[in-house]
C-alpha cells in the first residue's frame, strides 16, 4: 500500500504563492507518475498537472500553464506544486495522486492512489 499526505495549503491574497508539498510512504518502489488534482466546491476534481518518474515529462492544464509548476524530489518520495500569481478561482481542495504506470495522465481514473487533500484558498 501507499500512502499519500499533501501539505502546504492555506489562505493567501490574489497574487501570492503557495507550495504544495506530497510525501510518499509505504511500497513506494511501486509507484511512478504522480499527478495533482483539485476540487472546487460544487465542482468536479479536474487534472492541474502530472509528472513522470524522472521528471523529464509533464503536463499542466491550461488554467495554470505558467503560473503553476510541478516537480518532484525521489531521493525525498515528495512531489511538489509550485503555484504562482494565484487567482480567487484556483481555490479548492488539492489533492496528490499517484499511479503505477509511468504515463502522464489527465484522468482521475488512471491514477491508483490518492492523499487527503489540502486546502487552498485564494482571496481577492
Amino acid at each position: 500500500q501507499v500512502t499519500l499526505v499533501e501539505s502546504g495549503g492555506g489562505l493567501v491574497q490574489a497574487g501570492g504563492s503557495l507550495r504544495l508539498s506530497c510525501a510518499a510512504s509505504g511500497r513506494t518502489f511501486s509507484i511512478y507518475a504522480k499527478g495533482w488534482f483539485r476540487q472546487a466546491p460544487g465542482k468536479e476534481r479536474e487534472f492541474v498537472a502530472a509528472i513522470s518518474w524522472s521528471g523529464r515529462t509533464t503536463y499542466s492544464a491550461d488554467s495554470v500553464k505558467g503560473r503553476f509548476t510541478i516537480s518532484r524530489d525521489n531521493a525525498k518520495n515528495t512531489v511538489y506544486l509550485q503555484m504562482n500569481t494565484l487567482k480567487p478561482e484556483d481555490t479548492a481542495v488539492y489533492y496528490c495522486a499517484a499511479s503505477r504506470k509511468n504515463v502522464v495522465d489527465i484522468k482521475a481514473d488512471e491514477y491508483d492512489y490518492w492523499g487527503q487533500g489540502t486546502q487552498v484558498t485564494v482571496s481577492s
